[in-house]
């Protein structure tokens, strides 16, 4: 099977990458800034989206192309609703203009469901949606323009929402990667402090390995105009997250809240400079 992969330098398109090609998928892969392996493709240009969509003529496209994360999209919410709603529906057009059998994985994310804490524990598929902020509202109207052309041109395509993805290689700016380079930096000598949000907060968290065989998963039994999470089901607090990555340190830390747990900044001191 053939799967063309957007977004493929990306920490997710790396990942799936390497899912697909383990399980002997043909990978096209593309990015906006191309890798060794990879094909250079900026979803904005329709014309470019629909050649290479022609060309390769794949089995299954997974879209992984866009602005990722909350705290971009305020900065540009624009930008964030051009690339992740726009782009998609030049896949879409690309699509049904080449008359391609191809089936489409959209990849959109839990901030769809609004302020998780209010539906409860679980958070199931056929709960409301209720996004509110820009990335997530552009991930909802994705998937808007996805039912269009599934219930118009009979489109083949599948949604997955993801919860919160974690594992090596992930950039900075989320929750895992900050605190554990935040500790191996004070393992180094380099810092004695790491920049936190609430430790109170409780989020859902996927090893990318698990999600991306979930994507693969859907690629192959997913059904069309079906919404899948892509999630654990249990939720850590930040808090113990951080206490969890002090525990493998090699050294010996506890983190000492600066006011209280939802300080801005937690000081990490080692057991030995405790006794002194």
């Amino acid at each position: 099977m053939k799967a063309l992969i957007t977004g493929s330098e990306g920490f997710i398109g790396r990942n799936l990458s390497r899912e697909l090609k383990d399980n002997g998928y043909d990978v096209v892969c593309c990015d906006i800034v191309p890798g060794a392996d990879s094909q250079a493709l900026d979803i904005m240009d329709k014309q470019a989206v629909k050649d290479i969509i022609s060309t390769s003529s794949p089995d299954v496209i997974i879209n992984l192309a866009g602005l990722v994360g909350i705290g971009l999209s305020w900065k540009d919410p624009q930008r964030a609703v051009e690339l992740n709603t726009i782009g998609t529906i030049n896949i879409l057009e690309a699509i049904r203009e080449s008359g391609i059998k191809t089936k489409l994985v959209v990849v959109g994310s839990a901030g769809e469901y609004g302020r998780l804490y209010d539906h409860g524990e679980n958070v199931t598929e056929d709960m409301p949606v209720k996004p509110e902020d820009p990335y997530s509202i552009s991930k909802y109207m994705q998937e808007m323009f996805c039912k269009i052309y599934i219930d118009r041109y009979g489109l083949d395509i599948s949604a997955a929402r993801l919860f919160n993805i974690v594992g090596a290689g992930q950039p900075k700016g989320f929750l895992f990667s900050d605190f554990a380079g935040g500790v191996a930096a004070a393992e180094a000598g380099v810092q004695d402090q790491v920049l936190v949000g609430n430790l109170q907060s409780a989020r859902d968290y996927v090893h990318i390995t698990d999600a991306c065989k979930a994507l693969r998963l859907i690629i192959e039994k997913g059904r069309s105009a079906q919404v899948y999470n892509i999630c654990s089901g249990k939720a850590y607090k930040a808090r113990e997250i951080l206490d969890m990555m002090l525990a493998l340190a090699e050294k010996k830390y506890r983190s000492q809240p600066t006011r209280h747990e939802c300080a801005r900044v937690i000081r990490l001191l080692s057991a030995e400079a405790m006794k002194s």
